[in-house]
């Protein structure tokens, strides 16, 4: 018999809503027995149902909703449902990131946005790369892998899910090619190749960031690579290369790209090798710590005229924002010393517990120090197969701005 989730007086108006968390400081009680990932049926304090959800009692997101609607069944058929919807609605976005085709490279299902929390699926090539990061998810992988084969066709899916969230849920990580309905025999390649807008690139999946390259910035990409044209560039934190080859192909007169992992930036040389179009002698790469650089950079008068500072995530949650913000504020002052006269900064925190109101004051903040007007152009974000759901605002991790210095 399913269980009966029932939330405390007064808390069940992010329900209402349409916030799919609900806190352990919510819940009343939970009426009857549920293991870790099972469905419950959601109530209010008067008995009315709202929904049905995975309860998760390790985590204090206690429960993440499936559905708000109290009657709908929750089954293989139902994430059979959701993952081709998902799936779906990328085909049909291809107008909003001006594509004619399907990428070789795209999100096709991001969690809560999609209506399935804790669900991550990045598709490279024949190659989907799933992530399951809530009790819940977890509890339907199967479900989740012949929702993705029927949706796609694609027949190789790999498992990242290794992410620290799930130590929140009480889950152990998990990697390696899945089985499921519909899997041929596991492949042994890990190493899909991808093309992006004519730049191609090779994609680690088994031991790459996230599920092995940074889909989200791919519309940020191609617009440096419109802005690039003739230009000294300076990527940091340039991992295997994503801004480095595209302003190499949009006429970058100079890339110098740092990082400080030296796998990354063998990768990026990888990278770079594939695509004999691109003017390598252009290209320089600089294995060193960004802060640093930055500062030896100054110190050497060195200027450039189109900064990208994309730092891995410096607030895990809100509890780091103070420490986080002193580490944006560093890069980003440097960044402006280091601009040229009209020079441009592509800057991006990646860090949830960093809003975006808060992001501009700590760029602001670096612009006034470093005794420089500017004005931003454009406020960035994820592109669009990484939506947000309206309910769920916390989904909008990645933000940025594009300024142009005096």
């Amino acid at each position: 018999m399913t269980a009966t989730l029932i939330l405390q007086s007064g808390k069940s108006g992010s329900v209402r809503r349409r916030h799919p968390w609900i806190f352990a400081g919510s819940v009343a009680t939970l009426k009857g027995r549920a293991r870790s990932g099972d469905t419950v049926i959601v109530e209010d304090e008067h008995g009315v149902a709202m929904g049905r959800a995975a309860w998760s009692p390790a985590s204090k997101i206690r429960a993440r909703v499936w559905t708000f609607d109290p009657t709908e069944i929750i089954d293989h058929a139902f994430f059979k449902r959701r993952v081709a919807q998902a799936v779906a609605r990328r085909a049909g976005w291809k107008a909003l990131r001006g594509e004619q085709s399907e990428p070789a490279g795209e999100r096709l299902i991001h969690g809560e946005a999609d209506g399935l929390p804790g669900v991550i699926a990045d598709r490279y090539g024949d190659t989907v790369v799933l992530q399951l990061t809530s009790a819940g998810a977890d509890a339907w992988r199967e479900a989740i892998v012949a929702g993705i084969v029927q949706a796609t066709g694609c027949q190789q899916i790999y498992e990242r899910s290794d992410s620290e969230v799930r130590k929140l849920e009480g889950l152990e990580p998990v990697t390696g090619w899945m089985a499921g309905k519909g899997l041929n025999e596991a492949p042994t390649e890990t190493f899909p190749q991808i093309d992006e807008h004519g730049v191609r690139f090779g994609v680690d999946v088994a031991g790459g960031h996230k599920t092995g390259f940074y889909l989200d910035q791919r519309d940020n990409r191609l617009m440096l690579r419109a802005l690039a044209q003739g230009r000294r560039v300076l990527n940091c934190f340039c991992y295997t290369g994503g801004f480095s080859l595209q302003a190499l192909a949009g006429g970058a007169a100079s890339v110098m790209s740092i990082d400080s992992s030296g796998p990354a930036l063998e990768q990026a040389k990888a990278n770079l090798a594939m695509n004999p179009h691109l003017d390598a002698s252009r290209a320089e790469w600089r294995d060193a710590d960004v802060f640093q650089a930055l500062r030896d950079y100054h110190k050497a008068g060195e200027k450039f005229d189109l900064i990208v500072l994309d730092p891995p995530k410096f607030a895990p949650s809100a509890a780091h924002a103070d420490q986080a913000a002193r580490a944006y504020k560093d890069i980003n002052l440097f960044g402006f010393k280091l601009l040229a006269a009209g020079g441009l900064l592509m800057t991006y925190s990646c860090s949830g517990g960093i809003g975006i109101e808060l992001f501009q004051k700590i760029v602001a903040s670096a612009a006034s120090d470093a005794g420089r007007d500017a004005r931003i152009l454009r406020r960035l974000m994820a592109s669009s197969d990484h939506p947000i759901g309206l309910a769920a605002p916390e989904g909008e991790y990645l933000k940025g701005l594009l300024v142009e210095a005096a």
